[in-house]
């Protein structure tokens, strides 16, 4: 599943393997040797029988079909490559990926979640290599924008993010935005919501009419921080939402309008503007069950896309967050999980082939024709539904407001399990809002001051 979706590394143990590499402009002579990337050439001819084991997470319907016919495309055109894929859910994925990339059997690519308890982690202790040579060979540099290269860019020690080299390459963009159900609002009398305002009255009128207006599913605490991010984002300023997420000095998540989103939330449970039980639901079950018609509104990311346009038709419709009267346009987004090159691959340069088909011209348009949201050349796309439609309009409206900020787990090594943790607590009444707030400030705090 997308990213959209972070789990931190648990005893990752290999940070005392850690080969750090060259950042730009440096010339490497201070640098140990290890995972480099070759030197800059013409995009080589894979000659030899190659194998490449891949581990991704592309599981859900319109993924798994990208990735199905993109590796036996990829295959045909060459055949003396064969691709062995590993396919695993996110969690399980996250959960093994460590041990198998410093085992002996490394795979060769992988998807690597973007923030530092994963790709930060994995570039710290040398186990990824960097991308900048292939870059310069493919012309990658040219095909992403530096907004996108910087969510899976790292210094060499895995520290600073969202600068220093390249170390992976996303296959989808993604955007945390409200899926609704348009036959519902009719039915209900109501009209999409333009601001933050009118989402929360409508809301309110779905449940007075015996509908569940915003279904959740926070079983495995992810989503929480998702749905929290999507309040968030109406009450706190877009630079201070971005020092928190990045982990840069600058934020305090103990300021007033920090306050004024915690409290906000906690009120729109106490309003039951949720579903009973949210905390305890599993996030696919509620998904489905709001393509099925339970449900009005969801908050989600755009990896829901096709399984819900499915389910759901011409009456599946998709907005941002709606702001509140007279802000800016402001939500969550980022890419979705980056393949890396591991530094136990044996033929880096039939995996950087791999991982430029991959991201090709012709995969972003298989990513549309599938469904989904493309990393780059969304502008260039002919969109498969209205709700399709509705996305990239989304993307388009609030790039152009600078308004993506970044998943809020990304902040320090371990501020997935801290904040995923906090606000279900949060959530279910365990944990006040201030109390909340100051555990998510002593880890930031310490980590910005560290």
């Amino acid at each position: 599943m997308a990213r959209i979706l972070h789990r931190a590394v648990v005893g990752l143990g290999v940070v005392g393997l850690l080969v750090t590499a060259c950042a730009p402009g440096d010339d490497g002579d201070d640098a140990d040797s290890g995972a480099e990337t070759p030197p800059a050439s013409e995009p080589a001819e894979i000659d030899e029988e190659v194998t490449l084991i891949v581990w991704d997470q592309e599981v859900r319907g319109g993924q798994n079909e990208v990735i199905e016919e993109l590796n036996a495309a990829f295959m045909e055109e060459n055949p003396n490559i064969t691709i062995e894929r590993v396919s695993r859910s996110f969690e399980d994925l996250q959960t093994t990926l460590p041990l198998a990339l410093s085992g002996d059997d490394a795979p060769d690519v992988v998807q690597a979640n973007n923030g530092r308890p994963i790709m930060g982690a994995f570039v710290e202790a040398g186990l990824l290599l960097p991308l900048d040579d292939y870059a310069a060979q493919y012309g990658w540099t040219e095909r992403f924008p530096d907004s996108v290269r910087a969510t899976a860019s790292y210094s060499p020690d895995g520290v600073t993010f969202g600068e220093g080299s390249l170390y992976g390459l996303a296959q989808q963009g993604e955007l945390v935005g409200v899926y609704y159900n348009r036959a519902k609002l009719d039915e209900l009398g109501l009209e999409v919501p333009e601001t933050w305002e009118d989402f929360l009255a409508a809301a309110e009128a779905a449940i007075e009419a015996g509908e569940v207006a915003l279904p959740f599913g926070n079983i495995d605490q992810w989503p929480g921080i998702h749905v929290y991010g999507a309040v968030m984002n109406r009450n706190v300023p877009t630079e201070d939402i971005r020092h928190l997420g990045f982990g840069t000095a600058g934020g305090d998540w103990t300021s007033e309008e920090n306050m004024a989103a915690a409290e906000e939330i906690v009120s729109m449970v106490d309003a039951g503007l949720f579903n009973e039980g949210f905390n305890g639901a599993d996030y696919d079950a509620v998904a489905a069950e709001f393509g099925e018609g339970n449900g009005v509104f969801l908050i989600a990311g755009t990896w829901l896309l096709p399984d819900l346009v499915g389910a759901l038709g011409d009456d599946l419709g998709f907005m941002l967050p709606p702001p509140r009267e007279g802000q800016p346009n402001v939500a969550t987004g980022a890419t979705s999980l980056p393949f890396a090159i591991t530094s136990a691959a044996e033929n880096p340069d039939a995996a950087a082939l791999y991982l430029d088909f991959l991201t090709s011209s012709e995969a972003m348009q298989l990513v549309t024709e599938k469904g989904l949201f493309p990393s780059v050349e969304a502008g260039s796309q002919q969109t498969q539904s209205q709700a399709q439609a509705d996305v990239f309009a989304a993307w388009e409206t609030v790039t152009a407001d600078d308004g993506v900020v970044p998943y809020l787990d990304w902040a320090t090594p371990t501020f997935y399990d801290t904040i995923a943790a906090a606000i279900q607590e949060l959530l279910a009444g365990e944990l006040e809002p201030d109390a909340f707030l100051q555990r998510l400030q002593d880890e930031y705090s310490s980590f910005v001051g560290g």
